[in-house]
Parts: C-alpha cells; sequence; structure tokens
C-alpha cells in the first residue's frame, strides 16, 4: 500500500522545521555576535520553538504508526550586511513555512486523513502568529535604520511570539524544551 501524501509531506515537513530552527540559531548567533541580546535571545527562543514544532510531528507521526526518520537539515545562511536582512529572512521562512503547513493541511484533506487534517488546524493558526509576529518585527527595524538599538529597545518592551506554552499544543516528542 502506498504512502498517504500526507504521510510523506509531513516526514518532509520534520526536515524543514529542524532546518528553521538551524537558521534561526544562526540567526541569533549573528545578532550575539554584533552585541544585541534582545534579538540574540528573540531568534534563539524562536529556534527552540522550530524545534519542538518538528517534534511535535515526530511525536503525531510515532503515533500514527507512521514511519519517522529523523532528517538532517538543509543550508542554513550565516552573514548578512545589516540587521534588516536576517528579520526579513525570518518572514521569508515563515511565510514558506505557512505555505508547506497549508499543503500538509489540503492533503490530508485530500487523503481522506481527519485527524491528519485536525493535527494541522494547531499549525495553521501558529503561523498565522508566526508570520504576523515577524512582519512587525520587520517594519520596526526598517523603522530604526542604523539605530539597532531601538529594535533592542523594542524587544526589550514588547512580547514578540513565543511567550508562554499553548495548552492546546500538540504533544511534543521527549518533551518540549522551554527557552
Amino acid at each position: 500500500m502506498p504512502t498517504p501524501r500526507f504521510a510523506t509531506l509531513l516526514g518532509e515537513q520534520v526536515c524543514h522545521e529542524f532546518t528553521a530552527s538551524q537558521q534561526y540559531v544562526a540567526l541569533a548567533v549573528w545578532f550575539d555576535a554584533h552585541d544585541l541580546p534582545q534579538l540574540a535571545t528573540h531568534f534563539y527562543r524562536q529556534a527552540v520553538e522550530e524545534r519542538n514544532h518538528a517534534m511535535m510531528m515526530v511525536r503525531y507521526m510515532l503515533d500514527r504508526d507512521l514511519p519517522v526518520t529523523v532528517p538532517g537539515v538543509g543550508d542554513v545562511r550565516n552573514d548578512f550586511a545589516d540587521v534588516v536582512e536576517p528579520v526579513a529572512l525570518a518572514v521569508a521562512q515563515e511565510e514558506q513555512v505557512t505555505r508547506q503547513i497549508e499543503a500538509l493541511f489540503r492533503a490530508a484533506r485530500e487523503d481522506g486523513d481527519f485527524l491528519g487534517e485536525q493535527f494541522m488546524l494547531w499549525f495553521i493558526k501558529e503561523q498565522v502568529e508566526e508570520v504576523a509576529s515577524m512582519k512587525t518585527l520587520l517594519a520596526i527595524a526598517q523603522r530604526a535604520g542604523t539605530d539597532w538599538f531601538q529594535i533592542e529597545n523594542y524587544l526589550a518592551r514588547e512580547s514578540v511570539g513565543g511567550a508562554g506554552t499553548d495548552p492546546g499544543a500538540p504533544e511534543v516528542a521527549g518533551g518540549m524544551l522551554l527557552a
């Protein structure tokens, strides 16, 4: 029996989530190296969140007796000219993940996998928040121009993404890491 499209895409999404996590580590390290601790902390937290997303998918696959392969990660960018570039990359990454999550939802629906469809609803809701918070951060970074500390002040004063845990979130294989 062939593997339904949803299961195949979900396995691929685990790789995408781990790659997103590593990309956020790279952004955090870049900000850390530029003495921007608020931005570094924000992206270290984002990295943990993406890792948790991957492990939610792994837990789901284990619970549904789907094959699980722990993947490597894709390429990660490490060099940026200014503070706007890494934040713009984060926006593009979240928009790409949104498209991937939407494709997963569609595949579950087309496969007639009601449990898979229900599982993906949480991720759809999560992506709305992720894209919105990254777009706001990008707008702040663009307005700050060369005064990068305005972004630091914004992050120090505002609660931006990753705050707390959602009690409705799927279970994380191995337990949720907290940032």
